[in-house]
């Protein structure tokens, strides 16, 4: 079946799932107390602010409780907008000084940049914000990648394991969802795309598993459109 555009994943499929919580997340926590407290008045920060207030129902909140609420969200691994947009705010300069770069597995890299010359449509799907997906590749080991991609999606379009998700990412895409291939190593996020129409592969990096709905590859390189 012919294929038109590629839908990956990143954590696990494109990345180490341990950059993003060994690297990223705790950046973002160790940074977030004295960047609220230089950065508090600047606009975007005031935003973020006030929509962390309004999650926990509290609009007189002063800084510091903010601050502790931030830090118990991250305790709690809670999926908080504010909280995704602020660790965003903090990667930016982590990412602009330096302080790490975007881990992208080679064969992934590789790949990605075969297809595009091939003149494949590219798109990410990510639990990370937008932002974030950006700056992962913006900022990647292996340079800006950001020009191969068409089209980025996260959590604000659906959930990553229902199929209703998929289908507005092929909606958005403008390409039917039988040539759009998946790419994820989450078997329930596969079976909300295949529900979607989509075809699906399995990256499972670490061990195959012994039965799958999907078809199942190992890294990048033993993808076969």
């Amino acid at each position: 079946m012919t294929i038109k555009a590629i839908l990956t994943d990143i954590e696990g499929t494109t990345t180490d799932i341990n950059f993003v919580h060994k690297v990223l997340f705790p950046y973002a926590y160790k940074q977030l107390p004295g960047f609220l407290r230089e950065h508090a008045s600047r606009d975007d920060v005031v935003a973020i602010l006030d929509q962390a207030r309004a999650e926990l129902g509290q609009p007189e909140a002063d800084l510091e409780t903010l601050i502790a609420a931030f830090l118990g969200w991250i305790d709690a691994d809670k999926k908080v907008t504010a909280l995704k947009s602020l660790q965003g705010l903090i990667w930016v300069t982590g990412y602009q000084q330096g302080d790490f770069s975007g881990h992208l597995y080679k064969d992934a890299y590789e790949k990605l940049k075969q297809w595009h010359q091939a003149g494949l449509s590219l798109n990410i799907f990510s639990s990370g914000s937008v932002k974030a997906q950006k700056l992962l590749f913006g900022y990647s080991d292996f340079g800006d990648l950001t020009p191969l991609f068409s089209g980025y999606f996260d959590t604000t379009t659906g959930q990553k394991r229902e199929a209703q998700s998929y289908r507005k990412i092929a909606a958005a895409m403008a390409v039917d969802a039988t040539e759009i291939l998946f790419l994820s190593d989450v078997e329930a996020e596969l079976d909300g795309a295949a529900e979607a129409g989509m075809q699906t592969l399995l990256l499972a990096r670490d061990q195959l598993p012994e039965h799958s709905a999907h078809r199942v590859v190992s890294n990048f390189d033993e993808i076969s459109l």
